[in-house]
Protein backbone atom coordinates (compact mmCIF):
# COMPACT_ATOMS: atom_id res chain seq x y z
CA UNK A 1 0.00 0.00 0.00
CA UNK A 2 1.27 3.48 -0.95
CA UNK A 3 2.40 5.91 2.23
CA UNK A 4 1.48 9.36 2.89
CA UNK A 5 3.73 11.20 5.25
CA UNK A 6 1.54 14.01 7.32
CA UNK A 7 3.66 16.53 8.50
CA UNK A 8 2.11 18.87 10.82
CA UNK A 9 2.32 20.00 14.53
CA UNK A 10 0.32 18.25 17.29
CA UNK A 11 -2.68 19.17 19.62
CA UNK A 12 -3.49 22.84 20.05
CA UNK A 13 -1.05 25.33 18.12
CA UNK A 14 -1.23 28.95 18.84
CA UNK A 15 -0.29 31.48 16.02
CA UNK A 16 1.17 34.36 17.82
CA UNK A 17 0.89 36.60 14.65
CA UNK A 18 -2.76 36.32 14.94
CA UNK A 19 -3.42 34.80 18.81
CA UNK A 20 -5.73 32.28 17.42
CA UNK A 21 -5.72 29.22 18.82
CA UNK A 22 -6.09 25.78 16.39
CA UNK A 23 -6.53 22.29 17.31
CA UNK A 24 -4.26 20.24 14.88
CA UNK A 25 -5.31 17.31 15.68
CA UNK A 26 -8.94 18.15 14.58
CA UNK A 27 -7.59 18.49 10.96
CA UNK A 28 -5.73 15.66 11.34
CA UNK A 29 -8.38 13.63 12.31
CA UNK A 30 -11.78 15.28 10.29
CA UNK A 31 -9.95 15.82 7.37
CA UNK A 32 -6.29 15.06 6.23
CA UNK A 33 -6.61 11.14 7.41
CA UNK A 34 -9.80 10.41 6.15
CA UNK A 35 -8.97 12.07 2.83
CA UNK A 36 -5.78 10.10 2.90
CA UNK A 37 -7.40 6.49 3.58
CA UNK A 38 -10.38 7.71 1.47
CA UNK A 39 -7.87 7.27 -1.55
CA UNK A 40 -6.10 3.86 -0.58
CA UNK A 41 -2.98 4.99 1.31
CA UNK A 42 -1.30 4.44 4.62
CA UNK A 43 -1.25 7.44 6.49
CA UNK A 44 1.68 8.29 8.80
CA UNK A 45 1.66 11.36 10.79
CA UNK A 46 5.44 13.00 11.43
CA UNK A 47 5.38 13.66 15.14
CA UNK A 48 5.16 9.38 15.32
CA UNK A 49 8.56 8.93 13.43
CA UNK A 50 10.39 8.03 17.36
CA UNK A 51 12.50 5.58 18.16
CA UNK A 52 15.81 5.48 20.12
CA UNK A 53 18.62 6.79 17.75
CA UNK A 54 18.78 9.75 14.98
CA UNK A 55 15.18 10.97 14.39
CA UNK A 56 16.62 13.28 11.43
CA UNK A 57 17.68 9.79 9.99
CA UNK A 58 13.94 8.69 9.89
CA UNK A 59 12.56 12.06 9.22
CA UNK A 60 14.54 12.73 6.00
CA UNK A 61 14.30 8.68 5.05
CA UNK A 62 10.25 9.26 5.16
CA UNK A 63 10.25 12.54 3.55
CA UNK A 64 12.60 11.09 0.23
CA UNK A 65 10.41 7.49 0.17
CA UNK A 66 7.01 8.65 0.91
CA UNK A 67 4.50 8.64 -2.22
CA UNK A 68 2.71 11.42 -1.03
CA UNK A 69 3.56 14.65 1.65
CA UNK A 70 0.69 16.68 3.32
CA UNK A 71 2.60 19.68 5.15
CA UNK A 72 0.22 21.30 7.15
CA UNK A 73 1.94 24.96 7.92
CA UNK A 74 -0.86 26.68 10.32
CA UNK A 75 0.46 28.28 12.51
CA UNK A 76 3.95 29.01 10.69
CA UNK A 77 5.06 25.72 12.54
CA UNK A 78 8.52 25.85 11.51
CA UNK A 79 9.65 22.45 11.99
CA UNK A 80 6.79 21.58 9.17
CA UNK A 81 8.00 24.65 7.12
CA UNK A 82 11.53 23.26 6.87
CA UNK A 83 10.49 19.45 6.29
CA UNK A 84 8.19 20.79 3.22
CA UNK A 85 11.33 22.55 2.03
CA UNK A 86 13.20 19.11 2.13
CA UNK A 87 10.85 17.25 0.66
CA UNK A 88 10.92 19.92 -2.00
CA UNK A 89 14.50 19.50 -2.54
CA UNK A 90 14.38 15.91 -2.32
CA UNK A 91 10.90 14.95 -4.82
CA UNK A 92 9.76 16.61 -7.50
CA UNK A 93 6.27 15.83 -7.03
CA UNK A 94 3.43 14.49 -4.78
CA UNK A 95 3.39 17.10 -2.35
CA UNK A 96 0.39 19.37 -0.95
CA UNK A 97 0.09 22.18 1.54
CA UNK A 98 -2.28 22.93 3.76
CA UNK A 99 -2.49 26.17 5.81
CA UNK A 100 -5.51 27.55 7.73
CA UNK A 101 -7.39 30.33 5.59
CA UNK A 102 -6.10 33.34 8.51
CA UNK A 103 -2.61 32.34 8.35
CA UNK A 104 0.00 33.88 6.49
CA UNK A 105 1.75 32.17 3.93
CA UNK A 106 5.75 33.07 4.32
CA UNK A 107 8.95 32.67 2.53
CA UNK A 108 8.72 31.98 -1.15
CA UNK A 109 5.11 29.36 -0.34
CA UNK A 110 2.77 32.49 -1.44
CA UNK A 111 3.12 31.45 -5.23
CA UNK A 112 2.91 27.56 -4.24
CA UNK A 113 -0.82 26.49 -4.92
CA UNK A 114 -1.95 25.52 -1.63
CA UNK A 115 -5.17 23.89 0.31
CA UNK A 116 -6.98 26.69 2.30
CA UNK A 117 -9.57 25.63 5.58
CA UNK A 118 -11.22 27.36 8.30
CA UNK A 119 -11.22 26.98 12.02
CA UNK A 120 -13.94 28.23 13.82
CA UNK A 121 -13.00 29.09 17.26
CA UNK A 122 -10.36 26.11 18.10
CA UNK A 123 -12.62 23.62 16.05
CA UNK A 124 -13.81 22.94 12.61
CA UNK A 125 -17.33 22.85 11.72
CA UNK A 126 -18.93 19.83 10.23
CA UNK A 127 -19.52 21.68 6.84
CA UNK A 128 -15.97 23.11 6.54
CA UNK A 129 -14.85 19.18 7.13
CA UNK A 130 -17.32 17.74 4.42
CA UNK A 131 -15.48 21.00 2.27
CA UNK A 132 -11.71 20.53 2.71
CA UNK A 133 -11.86 16.89 2.92
CA UNK A 134 -13.49 16.38 -0.67
CA UNK A 135 -11.27 19.24 -1.75
CA UNK A 136 -7.94 17.09 -0.07
CA UNK A 137 -9.24 14.18 -2.09
CA UNK A 138 -9.11 16.06 -5.31
CA UNK A 139 -5.37 17.10 -4.33
CA UNK A 140 -4.83 13.82 -3.71
CA UNK A 141 -6.13 12.08 -6.47
CA UNK A 142 -4.19 15.03 -9.08
CA UNK A 143 -0.63 15.11 -6.77
CA UNK A 144 -0.49 10.96 -7.52
CA UNK A 145 -0.66 11.61 -11.14
CA UNK A 146 3.10 12.37 -11.22
CA UNK A 147 2.86 16.12 -12.14
CA UNK A 148 5.90 18.17 -10.98
CA UNK A 149 4.29 20.90 -7.69
CA UNK A 150 8.02 21.34 -5.96
CA UNK A 151 9.05 24.96 -7.09
CA UNK A 152 12.34 23.26 -6.91
CA UNK A 153 12.49 20.94 -9.79
CA UNK A 154 10.32 23.91 -11.33
CA UNK A 155 13.10 25.77 -11.47
CA UNK A 156 15.56 23.16 -12.09
CA UNK A 157 14.09 20.92 -14.42
CA UNK A 158 17.01 19.33 -15.25
CA UNK A 159 18.00 18.16 -11.45
CA UNK A 160 17.73 14.55 -10.56
CA UNK A 161 15.88 13.20 -7.42
CA UNK A 162 17.55 10.95 -5.41
CA UNK A 163 16.73 7.15 -4.78
CA UNK A 164 16.79 4.95 -1.65
CA UNK A 165 17.13 1.20 -1.17
CA UNK A 166 13.74 -0.73 0.81
CA UNK A 167 15.91 -1.62 3.44
CA UNK A 168 13.92 -0.82 6.89
CA UNK A 169 11.68 1.25 5.56
CA UNK A 170 8.70 -1.06 5.78
CA UNK A 171 9.17 -1.69 9.80
CA UNK A 172 9.46 2.25 10.31
CA UNK A 173 6.27 2.79 8.30
CA UNK A 174 4.79 -0.02 10.64
CA UNK A 175 6.26 1.22 13.74
CA UNK A 176 5.15 5.04 13.34
CA UNK A 177 1.65 4.02 12.66
CA UNK A 178 1.60 1.77 15.86
CA UNK A 179 3.17 4.43 17.81
CA UNK A 180 0.42 7.05 16.29
CA UNK A 181 -2.79 4.37 17.02
CA UNK A 182 -1.06 4.35 20.60
CA UNK A 183 -0.67 7.94 21.06
CA UNK A 184 -4.13 8.70 19.94
CA UNK A 185 -5.85 5.83 22.05
CA UNK A 186 -4.41 7.60 25.48
CA UNK A 187 -5.27 11.27 24.22
CA UNK A 188 -8.67 10.09 23.36
CA UNK A 189 -9.25 7.77 26.19
CA UNK A 190 -7.66 10.67 28.74
CA UNK A 191 -10.16 13.38 27.23
CA UNK A 192 -13.21 10.55 27.51
CA UNK A 193 -12.37 10.08 31.19
CA UNK A 194 -12.61 14.04 31.74
CA UNK A 195 -15.50 14.46 30.38
CA UNK A 196 -16.94 12.26 32.86
CA UNK A 197 -15.08 13.62 35.64
CA UNK A 198 -13.30 11.01 36.54
CA UNK A 199 -9.88 12.81 36.36
CA UNK A 200 -7.61 10.32 38.16
CA UNK A 201 -8.05 7.80 35.39
CA UNK A 202 -7.70 10.99 32.88
CA UNK A 203 -4.76 11.58 34.37
CA UNK A 204 -2.79 8.02 34.07
CA UNK A 205 -3.58 8.65 30.32
CA UNK A 206 -2.42 11.91 30.05
CA UNK A 207 0.55 10.27 31.97
CA UNK A 208 1.20 7.42 29.24
CA UNK A 209 0.87 10.17 26.19
CA UNK A 210 3.28 12.47 28.40
CA UNK A 211 6.05 9.02 28.05
CA UNK A 212 5.56 8.78 24.52
CA UNK A 213 6.05 13.01 23.83
CA UNK A 214 7.45 14.16 26.80
CA UNK A 215 7.37 18.01 25.69
CA UNK A 216 4.32 18.33 23.95
CA UNK A 217 2.40 21.10 25.09
CA UNK A 218 -1.28 19.70 24.41
CA UNK A 219 -0.90 16.96 26.26
CA UNK A 220 1.34 18.46 29.51
CA UNK A 221 -1.74 21.13 29.79
CA UNK A 222 -3.98 18.12 29.69
CA UNK A 223 -2.25 16.26 32.67
CA UNK A 224 -1.99 19.46 34.46
CA UNK A 225 -5.38 20.33 34.35
CA UNK A 226 -6.27 16.74 35.34
CA UNK A 227 -4.01 16.64 37.84
CA UNK A 228 -4.64 19.66 39.69
CA UNK A 229 -8.66 18.85 39.17
CA UNK A 230 -8.18 15.40 40.72
CA UNK A 231 -7.38 16.67 44.21
CA UNK A 232 -4.76 13.48 44.91
CA UNK A 233 -3.47 12.93 47.77
CA UNK A 234 -5.34 16.43 48.90
CA UNK A 235 -5.95 19.45 46.92
CA UNK A 236 -2.92 21.54 47.57
CA UNK A 237 -0.64 19.07 46.83
CA UNK A 238 -2.66 18.29 43.73
CA UNK A 239 -2.27 21.96 42.60
CA UNK A 240 1.49 22.12 42.75
CA UNK A 241 1.57 18.77 41.44
CA UNK A 242 -0.11 20.48 38.36
CA UNK A 243 2.79 23.41 38.59
CA UNK A 244 5.58 20.58 38.21
CA UNK A 245 3.79 19.13 35.24
CA UNK A 246 3.38 22.75 33.45
CA UNK A 247 7.06 23.70 34.20
CA UNK A 248 8.22 22.67 30.52
CA UNK A 249 5.89 25.35 29.10
CA UNK A 250 7.54 28.02 31.41
CA UNK A 251 4.01 29.75 32.31
CA UNK A 252 5.54 33.22 33.63
CA UNK A 253 6.98 33.84 30.06
CA UNK A 254 4.60 31.96 28.11
CA UNK A 255 2.24 33.56 25.41
CA UNK A 256 0.02 30.65 25.46
CA UNK A 257 -3.46 31.04 26.53
CA UNK A 258 -4.25 27.65 27.41
CA UNK A 259 -0.60 27.52 29.60
CA UNK A 260 -1.61 30.62 30.84
CA UNK A 261 -4.88 29.50 31.76
CA UNK A 262 -4.28 26.71 33.74
CA UNK A 263 -1.51 28.45 35.17
CA UNK A 264 -3.61 30.88 36.38
CA UNK A 265 -6.38 28.78 37.71
CA UNK A 266 -3.74 26.81 39.72
CA UNK A 267 -2.64 30.19 41.54
CA UNK A 268 -5.84 31.34 41.64
CA UNK A 269 -6.79 28.31 43.94
CA UNK A 270 -4.07 28.51 45.80
CA UNK A 271 -4.81 32.05 46.68
CA UNK A 272 -8.24 31.09 47.85
CA UNK A 273 -6.82 27.90 49.87
CA UNK A 274 -3.60 29.82 51.37
CA UNK A 275 -4.78 33.57 51.14
CA UNK A 276 -1.09 33.59 49.55
CA UNK A 277 -0.97 36.90 48.03
CA UNK A 278 1.76 36.65 45.85
CA UNK A 279 -0.07 33.60 44.24
CA UNK A 280 -2.91 36.11 43.14
CA UNK A 281 -0.47 38.68 42.14
CA UNK A 282 1.05 36.09 39.94
CA UNK A 283 -2.61 34.75 39.07
CA UNK A 284 -3.62 38.24 37.91
CA UNK A 285 -0.29 38.42 35.66
CA UNK A 286 -0.86 34.83 33.91
CA UNK A 287 -4.49 35.72 33.45
CA UNK A 288 -4.10 39.32 32.61
CA UNK A 289 -1.71 38.34 29.41
CA UNK A 290 -3.60 35.15 28.49
CA UNK A 291 -6.68 37.68 27.92
CA UNK A 292 -4.25 40.14 26.03
CA UNK A 293 -2.74 38.15 23.69
CA UNK A 294 -6.27 37.11 21.68
CA UNK A 295 -8.99 38.56 23.92
CA UNK A 296 -9.30 34.88 25.55
CA UNK A 297 -13.05 35.07 26.98
CA UNK A 298 -11.95 32.24 29.88
CA UNK A 299 -8.54 34.48 30.93
CA UNK A 300 -10.77 37.31 30.84
CA UNK A 301 -13.21 36.25 33.18
CA UNK A 302 -10.68 34.86 35.83
CA UNK A 303 -8.94 38.04 35.22
CA UNK A 304 -11.59 40.23 36.30
CA UNK A 305 -12.05 37.81 39.40
CA UNK A 306 -8.61 38.22 40.41
CA UNK A 307 -8.88 41.81 40.33
CA UNK A 308 -11.47 41.44 43.17
CA UNK A 309 -9.94 39.41 45.10
CA UNK A 310 -7.18 41.78 45.08
CA UNK A 311 -9.38 44.63 45.57
CA UNK A 312 -10.67 43.14 48.93
CA UNK A 313 -7.09 43.42 50.39
CA UNK A 314 -6.55 46.73 49.70
CA UNK A 315 -6.63 49.37 52.86
CA UNK A 316 -6.90 52.05 50.17
CA UNK A 317 -10.03 53.05 48.93
CA UNK A 318 -8.55 54.38 45.75
CA UNK A 319 -6.74 51.58 44.86
CA UNK A 320 -9.95 49.13 45.73
CA UNK A 321 -12.12 50.89 43.37
CA UNK A 322 -9.25 51.01 40.92
CA UNK A 323 -9.42 47.12 40.94
CA UNK A 324 -13.35 47.05 41.16
CA UNK A 325 -13.75 49.17 37.72
CA UNK A 326 -10.55 47.31 35.96
CA UNK A 327 -12.86 44.29 36.80
CA UNK A 328 -15.84 45.46 35.30
CA UNK A 329 -14.30 47.11 31.87
CA UNK A 330 -12.94 43.78 31.47
CA UNK A 331 -16.14 42.55 31.53
CA UNK A 332 -17.64 44.52 29.32
CA UNK A 333 -15.37 44.03 26.91
CA UNK A 334 -16.41 40.21 27.09
CA UNK A 335 -19.58 40.95 26.84
CA UNK A 336 -19.44 42.88 23.70
CA UNK A 337 -16.94 40.58 21.91
CA UNK A 338 -19.21 37.35 23.17
CA UNK A 339 -22.34 39.02 22.26
CA UNK A 340 -21.02 39.08 18.70
CA UNK A 341 -19.68 35.69 18.44
CA UNK A 342 -23.36 34.41 20.15
CA UNK A 343 -25.01 36.32 17.01
CA UNK A 344 -22.73 34.38 14.05
CA UNK A 345 -24.30 32.16 11.83
CA UNK A 346 -22.19 29.11 13.03
CA UNK A 347 -22.47 29.72 16.82
CA UNK A 348 -24.27 26.49 17.56
CA UNK A 349 -21.73 24.61 16.23
CA UNK A 350 -18.83 25.75 17.91
CA UNK A 351 -18.08 22.69 20.88
CA UNK A 352 -17.44 25.77 23.40
CA UNK A 353 -20.84 27.26 23.75
CA UNK A 354 -21.44 26.35 26.94
CA UNK A 355 -18.52 28.03 28.17
CA UNK A 356 -19.27 31.13 26.64
CA UNK A 357 -22.95 30.95 28.34
CA UNK A 358 -21.14 30.47 31.47
CA UNK A 359 -19.29 33.28 30.93
CA UNK A 360 -21.75 35.41 30.10
CA UNK A 361 -24.05 34.67 32.88
CA UNK A 362 -21.07 35.36 35.08
CA UNK A 363 -20.18 38.91 33.63
CA UNK A 364 -24.24 40.06 33.63
CA UNK A 365 -24.53 39.26 37.28
CA UNK A 366 -21.21 40.70 38.02
CA UNK A 367 -22.90 43.82 36.09
CA UNK A 368 -25.40 43.57 38.54
CA UNK A 369 -28.24 42.58 35.20
CA UNK A 370 -29.19 38.90 36.97
CA UNK A 371 -32.33 38.10 34.79
CA UNK A 372 -30.00 38.44 31.51
CA UNK A 373 -27.18 36.40 33.94
CA UNK A 374 -29.70 33.96 34.79
CA UNK A 375 -30.88 33.54 30.81
CA UNK A 376 -27.54 32.65 29.93
CA UNK A 377 -26.99 30.16 33.17
CA UNK A 378 -29.79 28.04 32.16
CA UNK A 379 -28.37 27.50 28.58
CA UNK A 380 -25.21 26.46 29.97
CA UNK A 381 -26.86 24.16 32.34
CA UNK A 382 -28.59 23.11 29.02
CA UNK A 383 -25.20 23.16 27.42
CA UNK A 384 -23.14 20.86 29.98
CA UNK A 385 -21.66 18.03 29.07
CA UNK A 386 -20.13 16.58 32.60
CA UNK A 387 -20.36 17.14 36.27
CA UNK A 388 -17.26 19.18 36.61
CA UNK A 389 -17.99 21.32 33.89
CA UNK A 390 -21.15 22.29 36.52
CA UNK A 391 -19.03 22.20 39.61
CA UNK A 392 -16.61 24.50 38.37
CA UNK A 393 -19.37 26.84 36.96
CA UNK A 394 -21.17 26.95 39.99
CA UNK A 395 -17.81 26.96 42.30
CA UNK A 396 -17.34 30.38 40.10
CA UNK A 397 -20.45 32.18 40.82
CA UNK A 398 -20.35 31.29 44.13
CA UNK A 399 -17.27 33.30 44.54
CA UNK A 400 -18.38 35.83 42.03
CA UNK A 401 -21.89 36.41 44.58
CA UNK A 402 -19.63 36.60 47.57
CA UNK A 403 -17.20 39.74 46.33
CA UNK A 404 -20.98 41.29 45.53
CA UNK A 405 -21.72 43.90 48.29
CA UNK A 406 -18.39 45.31 48.01
CA UNK A 407 -18.36 45.45 44.36
CA UNK A 408 -20.99 47.30 45.08
CA UNK A 409 -20.10 49.57 47.80
CA UNK A 410 -17.01 50.33 46.30
CA UNK A 411 -18.53 51.53 42.84
CA UNK A 412 -21.39 53.26 43.89
CA UNK A 413 -18.75 55.34 46.05
CA UNK A 414 -16.92 56.65 42.85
Amino acid sequence: MQVCFVVMGFGKKTDYESGRTLDLNATYETIIQPAVTSKGLRCVRADEITQSGIIDVQMYEMLLRADLVIADISTGNVNAVYELGVRHALRPNSTIIMNEDQGKLHFDLNHVSTLRYAHFGEDIMGREVIRAKKALEDLIEAAMKGAVDSPVYTFLPKLVSPRMSDDQYEEMIDEAEAAQKKLSHHMHAGEKFMRQSDHVAAVAEFRAAREMKPEEPDILQKLALSTYKSKLPDEISALHAGLVVLEPLKPELSNDPETLGIAGAIYKRLWLFQNDRAALDLAIRLYGRGFEVRRDYYNGENFALCFEYRAQEHAEHTEKVYDFMSAQKIRRSIMKSLSAVEASPDFFDRPDKRWVYATLANCYFACEEPAIGMTYEQKFIGAATAQWELDTYYMGKKELMAIQPERLSALTRV
